[in-house]
């Protein structure tokens, strides 16, 4: 199972949110290179890069940031925020990025998801954030009366590699991950879920351990490992099945 730390870029710094709120930051380094080779270090087998200014612009406002990100690491490098056109995904892919991640534009435009999983095959994750089972768009600004589940069947029909999934209510709250609906998204699926928002404890992560067989095959974490309340590597040994 993977466990990918979350590096949050707002205004070039690393930086972790409450429920997705822009208003509510916490700031926890200015140098995100550095945290990125923190994690590489530690063992981490994929990072987790969101441009958060990008996903509230609809446009990347941190590229060059995760340029200098992927340019630091040796591991795989998913990347979201504000990516809306093929001209960014593909400077993306060019600069060394493995995997970008479509949000917004995957519910607004289907067929933009459609056509990037045919042109770039194997590098197109989605990321679904929902609160009560309803997606929300724009940076988590708006909620809409797109189902979870059905939203993430016509994903897979396109082609997509992964499904990011986060609960919003749960982000940032460090209060664990939501076990029923991450397991109930899984198992409509065959493409593999990666768990998000919540995540706070090695109960956690054993709770995700048990959920592999459903389709469950990772998780992001974020305010978690940069606060100390789940120590990274002992994490890992859990996920590696130790």
């Amino acid at each position: 199972m993977l466990l990918i730390p979350a590096i949050d870029l707002k205004g070039g710094q690393c930086v972790r949110l409450r429920q997705g709120r822009m208003d509510d930051v916490t700031i926890f380094s200015g140098d995100p290179v550095t945290m990125a080779k923190k994690w590489a270090d530690e063992g981490a087998e994929r990072l987790h890069v969101v441009d958060l200014d990008g996903a509230v612009k609809g446009q990347p406002m941190n590229i060059k940031v995760v340029e200098e990100i992927v340019a630091a690491i040796d591991i795989p490098v998913q990347v979201g925020g504000g990516i809306r056109d093929e001209e960014t995904v593909q400077r993306y892919l060019n600069s060394g990025v493995q995997y970008v991640i479509i949000g917004t534009k995957a519910v607004n435009a289907p067929h933009f998801l459609h056509d990037l999983c045919l042109e770039f095959p194997r590098h197109i994750i989605v990321s679904l954030d929902a609160k009560d089972g309803r997606v929300a768009l724009n940076g988590w600004a708006k909620l809409t009366g797109h189902d979870v589940i059905e939203t993430a069947i016509h994903c897979e029909r396109d082609g997509v590699e992964a499904i990011v999934y986060t609960d919003i209510a749960r982000d940032g709250m460090l209060q664990g991950f939501n076990v029923e609906a991450t397991r109930n998204l899984a198992r409509s699926l065959k493409t593999p879920v990666l768990a998000s928002g919540g995540v706070s404890s090695l109960d956690d992560i054993r709770a995700l351990a048990e959920l592999e067989p459903d389709g469950v095959a990772g998780a992001v974490i974020g305010r978690a490992i940069y606060e100390g309340r789940l120590d990274f590597k002992e994490a890992m040994k859990i996920a590696r099945g130790g």
